[in-house]
């Protein structure tokens, strides 16, 4: 319980802010109060599966790269992708000014709004096409041993052996959309224009993480203990992206919940400090070693919110099916590692590698 203290205690601030905040603007104490609890809990829902894979490369991380994560990286979550990054969007996507775009989303809530929905394609694309990446190179490791799925995972990961196998599917996904989604030419090319930019930005992440690793061993000699240190901005880098992945899908729900900027971050807020000490409770228990597919599930979730988010160009997808989606397939990996663990007793859950 110790790991959800901060949490907690972020959560008691925000409420009394939102409080305040609903007394000074007429929204009402009990209303405002209500909606960040909401949304809190819609972030936690989006974001479950994310905490899943925070976990995973979190663990690999040094000590002093997981306390930079879990504070700035936190400031960069709440403040950075889910108040500054929207306003970004909107400023570049109309021409305005920081300031003025905060202004306006300010004292004109809906026409805010209505330029952040207005940005949605590129949003989504950018977003589908990075998540999309990550589930494949998992999908597609040729290194795993342990498949969720039996044969058919096991197939499936014999392609990696393909080189950029991962990047090929991602493109031609994008192609494909392209050349069959019913928009016109500028939204066309806002949608492959976008995508690629998150294919792009996923290979330049890993190719970073694969240039500065180096060995155990030589991590120990001191003359490269620079490259201890960058590697860890790389896998810093790669989460914070990640998040900021994810949070896409939860800031523009949550303008189906609420129009108010200020109870929305707030409410997002909390979703984001709960995900962190999920995220630091995952690691410090172990859970990842334990219970063998629960980061299988995650990636699995993270496939299907890629493929919603590109559905989404076209097609409207309810956001209580998007915020279940990561729920369901943790459950389902839970379920399973709980049999295997049971069907493998006297067995370590953590010997078969993943």
């Amino acid at each position: 319980m110790k790991d959800f203290y901060v949490s907690f205690f972020v959560t008691a601030v925000c409420l009394a802010l939102a409080a305040w905040w609903g007394m000074e603007n007429g929204t009402g104490v009990a209303r405002a109060v209500m909606l960040i609890c909401v949304l809190g809990v819609l972030e936690v829902s989006f974001s479950f599966d994310n905490a899943v894979v925070n976990a995973a490369v979190l663990k690999e991380m040094s000590a002093k790269w997981q306390k930079i994560f879990l504070t700035v990286g936190i400031l960069i979550a709440v403040f950075g992708m889910r108040l500054l990054f929207p306003v970004a969007i909107v400023a570049v996507a109309t021409g305005m000014g920081m300031a003025d775009v905060t202004h306006m989303a300010l004292e004109r809530p809906d026409e805010y709004a209505r330029h952040l929905a207005a940005s949605h394609i590129g949003i989504s694309a950018f977003g589908g096409a990075f998540l999309l990446l990550i589930f494949l190179s998992f999908l597609l490791n040729k290194d795993k041993k342990l498949h969720w799925l039996g044969v058919i995972e096991a197939k499936l990961s014999r392609l990696g052996e393909l080189e950029s196998i991962s990047v090929l599917i991602a493109l031609l996904t994008l192609m494909s959309m392209y050349l069959w989604l019913p928009l016109t030419a500028p939204e066309k090319l806002t949608l492959l224009g976008a995508g690629v930019g998150g294919v792009v930005l996923f290979i330049a992440v890993s190719s970073l993480d694969r240039f500065f690793a180096v060995d155990e061993a030589a991590l120990e000699h001191p003359a490269n203990a620079g490259m201890a240190k960058r590697n860890g901005v790389t896998a810093f880098l790669y989460l914070e992206v990640l998040d900021a992945s994810f949070s896409f899908d939860g800031v523009i729900g949550a303008f189906a919940i609420t129009r108010d900027v200020v109870i929305i971050m707030l409410g997002l807020g909390i979703g984001a400090m709960f995900v962190r000490s999920l995220t630091v409770h995952l690691v410090r228990k172990g859970t990842l070693d334990q219970y063998v597919f629960l980061e299988h599930g995650a990636h699995y979730a993270i496939g299907t919110l890629a493929i919603i988010m590109l559905l989404s160009i076209v097609i409207h997808v309810p956001e209580l099916v998007t915020g279940l989606i990561g729920v369901v397939f943790i459950g389902l990996a839970l379920f399973s590692s709980v049999r295997y663990q049971k069907k493998h007793l006297g067995t370590p859950a953590s010997s078969p590698g993943r």
